[in-house]
């Protein structure tokens, strides 16, 4: 329980005011760290009779523990990173470089719009409507969406494309891309990978995988009290049941 409880005081959440994707998050968190799931259910049930204690003596409106998934199912879950991780992750990034400059846009864009990396590194440059603040995405099967960008995701693509216009101005380059590499080709899915893990390690944080961001945005948009049905058109998710995934 010490765990638990020290988690939900490092992220600010009060022990009688919680929803039950509070303890999910927790529990993701241990699995991220290699816990078995035998732990993980012992740790559940140690957290359920917690709660139930708590609500039995009106120490607390309800009982969030109830509508928890199992441990067992978690597997099945996408891992996320909390608000304070993603924000952590991007302002380690330098604001001098240009390669610093624009994977931090990427970074930006990818959580502000909760767009696959696929899609993100395909992403001409004609998509992204700054005046606007919008950004049209292909996704699978061809369907475009417009997802809007937020402000501090504008303000790094606008910082980055004032510094790659200087850096190719008597280059040639792939004028249709959106992302460049130094040798003006758009950049791959293999390459923002590495950077990834890379900028990652530097951050000193654990190794994440390219989704993790989507996966983040779609969270947190309905932590936050977003519609499903919203989420899912922004995601490009073509049935509500893969969006529903995230309420859990």
């Amino acid at each position: 329980m010490r765990a638990y409880l020290d988690y939900l005081e490092s992220h600010g959440h009060k022990v009688t005011e919680i929803r039950h994707d509070v303890i999910t998050g927790y529990l993701r968190v241990r699995r991220d760290k290699g816990l078995k799931t035998s732990t993980l259910c012992r740790e559940l049930e140690a957290i359920r009779m917690f709660h139930r204690f708590l609500f039995s003596e009106g120490l607390a409106a309800k009982d969030p523990s109830s509508k928890t998934v199992s441990p067992r199912l978690l597997h099945r879950l996408p891992s996320v990173m909390s608000v304070r991780e993603v924000e952590k992750l991007i302002s380690s990034i330098p604001n001098e470089k240009e390669h610093d400059i624009r994977f931090k846009a990427m970074l930006e864009l990818l959580y502000a719009s909760g767009m696959r990396v696929t899609e993100l590194t395909r992403l001409p440059r004609e998509a992204v409507d700054l005046d606007a603040g919008f950004v049209r995405i292909m996704g699978k099967g061809r369907k475009e969406r417009m997802v809007p960008l937020g402000r501090s995701a504008a303000a790094a693509l606008r910082k980055y494309l004032a510094v790659r216009a200087v850096k190719f101005m008597n280059r040639s380059y792939d004028k249709d891309a959106l992302f460049l590499t130094k040798f003006g080709k758009s950049m791959s899915r293999g390459e923002f990978w590495r950077q990834l893990n890379a900028y990652t390690k530097r951050a000193g944080m654990v190794k994440i995988h390219p989704h993790i961001l989507r996966h983040s945005f779609a969270t947190h948009l309905l932590q936050g009290g977003a519609d499903l049905r919203s989420v899912q058109e922004l995601l490009g998710h073509s049935s509500l049941v893969t969006t529903q995934i995230y309420t859990h």
